[in-house]
């Protein structure tokens, strides 16, 4: 099985829309990515249940 789930957010900085993988294995975490778009700081935390993405929030991290 696949545990590696893409998904689309939008940047807080740019607006643009953008393209993360996240592991669903892992029942949550947090950690902090570049946009690919502007390079600004992003701080993507995520919760899965049962290998189901459950919710994702994706924030400035400045």
């Amino acid at each position: 099985m696949n545990f590696l789930q893409g998904c689309d957010a939008t940047c807080p900085h740019c607006w643009e829309r953008v393209e993360l993988t996240v592991d669903t294995s892992v029942a949550e975490q947090s950690y902090i990515e570049d946009c690919p778009v502007c390079c600004r700081p992003l701080r993507v935390s995520y919760r899965t249940d049962g290998g189901e993405l459950v919710d994702l929030s994706v924030e400035s991290a400045d």
